[in-house]
């Protein structure tokens, strides 16, 4: 009985040997299995720093693009306004430019007849110039037809004048040869 129990124990402290073997090998096992949490934990921390790290950063660059985003909206509907500001002018002028344009038209229009009237009347004063040195001519020819008139004139003025004397004279005489006659 007592190899029997001893064979027990043997088995027992076999058993015990074996466990504390497996138990060894298990806290190595857990050991190294707590080393690599503890590294993946870290690993993890790390990561989830760095990750609240990158989580700041997009955040900052989200910030400062929706900021430039907002800057650029801006610029943009001031782009848009001047644009339309700018196609408005645009309209006006080309209103403005045609209207011009039939004002230069006109103006054209104008001028051609403005020269043709002009070659007309150039026309017209030549003809007159040409009237005017006819008249000229005549005027001179009748200055000395005047001039010979009143020549004449003024001779048959002193031949009046001495006509009268002379008639004066005969009634004189007459008035004498009368008294003479009478006496």
């Amino acid at each position: 009985r007592l190899t029997g129990q001893q064979q027990e124990i043997n088995n027992l402290i076999q058993r015990k040997i074996a466990v504390d073997d497996e138990n060894a090998c298990l806290k190595n096992e857990f050991s190294s299995l707590n080393q690599k949490f503890k590294d993946k934990s870290q690993e993890l921390k790390d990561t989830e720093e760095c990750a609240q790290k990158k989580e700041e950063q997009n955040r900052l660059v989200i910030k400062n693009l929706e900021e430039e985003n907002k800057g650029l909206n801006t610029c943009c509907a001031d782009l848009l306004n001047d644009l339309e500001k700018l196609r408005k002018q645009e309209a006006q002028w080309k209103t403005e430019k045609s209207g011009n344009d039939a004002r230069i038209k006109n103006l054209e229009t104008d001028l051609a007849e403005a020269r043709e009237q002009m070659k007309e009347l150039r026309s017209i004063c030549s003809s007159l110039s040409s009237q005017v040195a006819v008249k000229q001519e005549e005027l001179s020819q009748k200055d000395c037809d005047v001039i010979r008139a009143k020549k004449e004139l003024e001779e048959l003025q002193n031949l009046y004048r001495q006509n009268i004397e002379h008639t004066a004279q005969q009634a004189e005489l007459i008035k004498q040869l009368q008294a003479l006659n009478t006496d």
